[in-house]
C-alpha cells in the first residue's frame, strides 16, 4: 500500500507520547459514550447556548434555559469537559473549539446524523459482517440482501440521514465535475447508480442539448421519477432498470459519456471489474467513462482520510458486506483489468473527490 503526504508521514510515524497513546486508547474504549453525549449536546441546544453566551453559563443557567434537569445537564457537561468540547472558566461553562465545530461544521453534522440514524445499531454486528461478508447489521431495519434494495423502505429519518450524507459529499463536487464531463460536449450520458437524479438534473440544466439516462434498480428509478417530476427539462432524464450485481445485466449502448459517482464503492473489487467490463463493451472508441470517488489516499487533508476510512465499516455492516472506500491504486487495478485505460485523474473536487477519466483500450 502506497501513501502520499501528509498521510505518509502521519500513518508511518508514531504521533503520540505514551500518555497520549494511553488517552487515545481510553477514548476508543469510550467512543460510543463520547458520540452519544456529544450528539445530545448538539441536539438539546447546549452547545448553541454556549456559542451565544461567549462569557459562559453556569450549570443552573444551562438547566433553566434548556428546560433539562440539573442532573441531566451535569451528566452531559461533565462528560463534555473531559471530552474537550467545552471548558470551565471562572466557574462557568464555555464553548471549546471542538464544540464549535460540532455545532457549525456541516460535514460534522452530516457525519453525525448518518452515524446515529443509519449505522449506530447495525455496527454492533460488524464482527459477524466481516466474518460472513454479509451486511449483518442491516437486519436492524429489515430483511434485504443489501441496503440498496431496502433504501426506499427505510424509516424516514434513516432515509433523510442516508441521503443527507450521500448528497452532502457528492453535491459539493458537481459544479467542478460538470466542467470536466462537458469539456467533451457529450450529447448522451449514462448515469450509473444515479439515485434520485440529482446529477442528472444538474446535467440537463448545464447543457440544453444533453439527454441523460439513469441506470439503477427499479425502486431507485421510482424515487428518481418522484424527485424529478415537474422539474424543467425532466423530459430529457430517462430511466433504464437493471441490477448491476446480475452478470446478465448489460449496459445500453450509444452513450458519449458514462458517469459513475460514489457508485463503485458500493461493490467488491470482483464486482467492480465485472461492472466496468460490461461498461467497456457498451463503449465506442470516442466514449469516456468518468469515475468520481472519494479515494481515501488522495486527500489533501488527513481529516478527510480519517472520515473516509471510517466510512468503510458502513459498507461492511450495513450496505453489502464486501465493499469499501477504495485506495486509488485498487481502483486503478480494477479499471485496467476491465479493458479500460485511465487517461487522467482530477483531484481536489469539492471536499474530497477525485475523477478518473477512462477510455476503452
Amino acid at each position: 500500500m502506497k501513501l502520499q503526504s501528509p498521510q505518509k508521514e502521519l500513518y508511518g510515524t508514531e504521533q503520540c507520547t505514551a500518555l497520549q497513546a494511553q488517552r487515545l486508547a481510553q477514548e476508543i474504549a469510550f467512543a460510543p459514550v463520547v458520540f452519544q453525549v456529544s450528539r445530545l449536546m448538539v441536539k438539546w441546544g447546549i452547545l448553541e447556548l454556549l456559542d451565544q453566551n461567549k462569557n459562559g453559563l453556569t450549570l443552573d443557567e444551562i438547566a433553566q434555559k434548556t428546560h433539562l434537569s440539573l442532573y441531566g445537564v451535569k451528566i452531559l457537561v461533565e462528560a463534555s469537559l473531559t471530552i474537550g468540547t467545552v471548558l470551565l472558566k471562572d466557574e462557568k461553562i464555555v464553548l471549546a473549539k471542538a464544540g464549535w465545530f460540532l455545532l457549525n461544521d456541516e460535514m460534522v453534522q452530516a457525519n453525525m446524523n448518518y452515524n446515529h440514524d443509519v449505522n449506530y445499531l447495525g455496527l454492533f454486528y460488524l464482527e459477524e459482517s466481516i466474518l460472513n461478508e454479509k451486511p449483518e447489521g442491516l437486519k436492524v431495519f429489515g430483511d434485504w440482501p443489501t441496503i440498496y434494495e431496502g433504501l426506499s423502505q427505510l424509516p424516514p429519518q434513516v432515509q433523510k440521514s442516508w441521503f443527507g450524507f450521500d448528497h452532502f459529499y457528492s453535491d459539493n463536487s458537481f459544479e467542478e465535475a460538470l466542467k470536466i464531463v462537458f469539456d467533451n460536449q457529450p450529447k448522451t450520458l449514462l448515469d450509473v447508480g444515479g439515485n434520485t437524479g440529482r446529477f442528472a438534473t444538474q446535467c440537463v440544466n448545464y447543457d440544453k442539448n444533453v439527454n441523460v439516462t439513469i441506470m439503477d434498480l427499479p425502486q431507485q428509478l421510482q424515487l428518481m421519477r418522484q424527485a424529478t417530476s415537474g422539474l424543467d427539462d425532466a423530459d430529457r432524464i430517462h430511466g433504464y432498470a437493471g441490477n448491476l450485481l446480475d452478470e446478465a445485466t448489460v449496459f445500453p449502448t450509444g452513450f458519449d459519456a458514462i458517469w459513475m459517482s460514489q457508485f463503485l464503492d458500493c461493490f467488491s473489487e470482483e464486482q467492480v471489474v465485472s461492472i466496468l467490463r460490461r461498461a467497456a463493451v457498451s463503449m465506442n472508441e470516442n466514449s469516456k467513462l468518468y469515475i468520481m470517488e472519494t479515494f481515501w489516499d488522495r486527500q489533501r487533508f488527513e481529516t478527510a482520510s480519517y472520515c473516509l476510512a471510517l466510512t468503510s465499516p458502513y459498507f461492511t455492516a450495513m450496505a453489502n458486506g464486501n465493499s469499501k472506500m477504495y485506495h486509488s491504486d485498487d481502483m486503478a487495478r480494477c479499471v485496467e483489468s476491465s479493458g479500460l485505460i485511465i487517461e487522467t485523474i482530477h483531484d481536489g473536487l469539492g471536499f474530497c473527490h477525485s475523477i478518473m477519466v477512462c477510455r476503452k483500450r
